[in-house]
């Protein structure tokens, strides 16, 4: 085992914080545990087109949340911290000139209209695509509009080194010409990657083998560089129950969601690991400490882990009920039952109250996670549509929503005027549907302010139950 071990998570701040930025997070956090190592995070934000400082700081805020601190990275040692792709950019081009110094790595004037003829030139004669390598020997410069391509080899193949799947040979020929450094003079997530993980020490790439293709292009930029390459580690992805890659269609993937139901950060943790992690026996639950103490590779599985809803409720219950009664209290006005969350429906409800005693009744959607969708799908269908038709919106306006920034009432309500003039529907007819599906009821507080209130991730939710359950419907 290398000496010091130290390892990292490196998620891209461009949406939400994903479960399985968590899934790969806890792996290498107890990796490290369990070695004495590091932890390091890094924000890997060279897209800059889609990186936002919110989504970031939602990433922070989550592996907090689960318990999964950091060593090294974003806020540690100062508000920055160290380890941000988009404040390196003069090392990365420092490394890409000392790839085209060598003769690995060669700059590239293609348009995006000629590879893209490339492209469909190349899937008319069903060959696969990939850069055909025209630049290569033109020795040109960097300049606007260029890009920097590693030159890979032509001939032979390249093996990788997997401590859970063994060596996995890669044939050169299927082998893109990867591009390095893009033409706004950033640098591409594998260059980036291979010269931070180098200059940050890590021994010890932990992540999704969704990675594992591109994997072979890092041992090589390893090699070309002259440098020893990490051990490579790839995770199984976690699943739908379909076995499909988990999504944001079939599941939700936003750990706020997770929080805002009320999953407790330890039942999460040990639902996490569960799907990769096997401590022996039947045994199910079980504490971070005492995964770190049993933690090996020869525990870890590789095959295709699903991610069970039904199995993540009945693991939170069985921690909800090891607590006491002051503890459960604790939790619950930490999710919420918190003054700050109930000051926010006091005003929305407040009007339609006569006694205390109507609060629950009036504000029970803020406070729960699913409705019963297939109970009130006929009251989302708008007189003249049929189910299919309103399903078929509905995931148009989600799909939108999901995209959409600020989650505010303003934004909101702009939002859905301008997608009816785009959709052909009248707003009385989209704001019913939608009302149902988020609070299932034809009569609520105002729709937009509302949904601010309820979240993002369970305004999300509610959507997506409610297409399922439209599409369910015998029209």
């Amino acid at each position: 085992m290398p000496s010091p071990v130290r390892v990292r998570i490196a998620p891209s701040p461009t949406g939400d914080p994903h479960v399985g930025t968590a899934y790969i997070a806890l792996f290498n956090y107890v990796f490290a545990r369990k070695h004495g190592g590091k932890f390091l995070l890094r924000i890997e934000d060279t897209d800059r087109t889609r990186s936002t400082l919110d989504s970031e700081a939602a990433i922070l805020r989550s592996l907090r949340w689960l318990g999964l601190e950091w060593d090294e990275g974003p806020d540690v040692g100062g508000p920055h911290g160290p380890y941000r792709q988009s404040e390196r950019q003069t090392i990365y081009r420092e490394h890409a000139d000392r790839l085209r110094a060598s003769g690995h790595a060669y700059v590239c004037d293609c348009t995006p209209d000629r590879l893209e003829a490339l492209r469909t030139r190349q899937r008319a004669e069903s060959r696969p695509p990939g850069y055909d390598g025209r630049c290569r020997e033109r020795g040109l410069e960097p300049g606007p509009g260029r890009v920097v391509r590693f030159a890979m080899p032509r001939e032979g193949a390249t093996v990788v080194s997997d401590q859970l799947r063994g060596e996995v040979s890669y044939e050169s020929a299927s082998l893109d010409d990867q591009v390095l450094m893009k033409s706004d003079g950033f640098p591409t997530y594998h260059l980036a990657n291979v010269v931070d993980d180098r200059l940050m020490g890590i021994t010890h790439v932990i992540r999704a083998e969704e990675w594992l293709p591109s994997t072979p292009k890092h041992v090589l930029l390893y090699r070309a560089f002259g440098w020893e390459a990490p051990a490579w580690v790839h995770m199984p992805l976690l699943r739908n129950t379909d076995k499909s890659k988990i999504s944001k269609r079939k599941n939700p993937v936003s750990l706020d969601y997770y929080r805002e139901t009320g999953i407790l950060p330890e039942a999460l943790r040990n639902f996490l690991a569960l799907m990769g992690f096997s401590l022996g026996g039947d045994r199910e639950k079980f504490t971070l400490a005492e995964m770190i103490e049993a933690f090996d590779w020869s525990r870890v599985h590789v095959g295709g882990p699903v991610f069970d809803l039904d199995k993540l409720s009945w693991l939170n219950g069985m921690y909800l009920r090891e607590l006491g009664p002051a503890e459960v209290l604790a939790r619950l006005r930490a999710w919420r039952l918190s003054d700050e969350y109930l000051l926010k429906i006091i005003p929305l409800v407040g009007e339609r109250m006569r006694r205390l005693d109507e609060f629950v009744p009036l504000a029970d959607f803020f406070l729960c996670g699913d409705l019963d969708h297939a109970a009130i799908s006929r009251e989302m269908v708008p007189k003249g549509r049929a189910p299919a038709e309103t399903a078929k919106t509905l995931e148009q306006f989600a799909d939108e929503l999901d995209e959409h920034r600020p989650f505010e009432a303003a934004p909101l309500e702009a939002l859905a005027r301008a997608f009816c003039e785009k959709a052909g529907w009248k707003s009385k007819e989209l704001f019913m549907a939608v009302r149902v599906a988020v609070t299932g009821r034809t009569a609520s507080p105002p729709l937009f302010v509302t949904m601010e209130a309820v979240g993002r991730e369970l305004c999300r939710r509610r959507l997506r139950r409610a297409i399922e359950a439209l599409r369910a419907v015998r029209a």
